[in-house]
């Protein structure tokens, strides 16, 4: 069944969880979808885990697109969610709405992410009514990581916590339909959770959240360069590509690849005619 903005709301307060994991290209998106994955994320952690930048602030609006479009056509079912890169929403609504609608027109998005609170409400609003769906993003926003001093976790004191309630309030009035809540401490998270009725997807903010989300590179062992505190490793993958590209090396070197089974035949007649 297709996942639907609608149909991840409705999952909001019920025993099934929304499963959120990213991806960046066709044949992963393609897998994920077939086991099943609510919801597909094409975070701008590609800047990290794809095109080797050290943070994600130099991802453009054409990357997004690039890879959105090519997540699109992997996922049947999965509902598509595409980040919003660094300063493609924050200096203007105009902008806001004109590069959602390019992601979603070009890169083939089913919905648009956006970090910020009450700051961003004007540009949520806007994109909400030219019929873009907006999944909010509180908490460890890391496209402001140069303001916020390095990687921390967020709403550790009474000041913080409050405006981190009160943004979740405000982008649910300005539209949202559903919010990404990182490194959060999980009692806090679970006040939002219940302060809110749209669904939270959390990532590092505990168990209470209506929803998961992790990098699939760094749940399946594949990215090594920063490891969060949050991530759990459901595979390494990893170490399995290390072994075979090793493996390959070694059999090219020893002759034992290609082998028979995979070399095609010609007639020894018209080998002979050759010489």
């Amino acid at each position: 069944m297709k996942n639907t903005t609608t149909t991840l709301m409705q999952m909001k307060g019920t025993d099934k969880k929304i499963s959120m994991i990213t991806a960046y290209d066709y044949t992963t998106a393609k897998i994920l979808d077939e086991c099943g994955v609510n919801t597909i994320l094409v975070g701008d952690s590609l800047g990290n885990t794809i095109l080797g930048y050290e943070d994600t602030i130099s991802v453009t609006v054409d990357d997004m697109i690039h890879h959105s479009a090519a997540v699109a056509r992997g996922a049947k079912n999965a509902l598509v969610v595409t980040d919003m890169p660094f300063m493609s929403y924050q200096a203007s609504v105009y902008d806001a709405v004109v590069n959602a609608g390019r992601i979603m027109k070009e890169g083939r998005a089913g919905a648009v992410k956006l970090e910020g609170g009450q700051d961003m409400c004007p540009q949520i609003s806007a994109i909400v009514k030219a019929s873009i769906p907006v999944c909010a993003h509180l908490g460890l926003t890391p496209q402001s990581i140069n303001a916020f001093g390095g990687f921390k976790v967020q709403g550790k004191t009474e000041a913080a916590a409050k405006k981190l309630i009160e943004d979740a309030k405000a982008v649910e009035a300005a539209g949202a339909y559903m919010l990404v809540l990182e490194c959060v401490p999980e009692k806090l998270a679970k006040i939002v959770t219940e302060s809110i009725s749209i669904p939270t997807i959390g990532i590092g903010a505990g168990r209470y959240c209506d929803g998961q989300v992790l990098v699939n590179q760094d749940m399946f062992g594949m990215f090594s360069d920063f490891v969060p505190k949050f991530v759990k490793q459901f595979a390494n993958v990893g170490d399995a590509m290390r072994g075979a590209v090793k493996a390959y090396i070694d059999e090219i070197n020893a002759g034992t690849f290609p082998g028979p089974e995979h070399t095609y035949k010609i007639d020894d007649e018209v080998i002979e005619k050759l010489y």
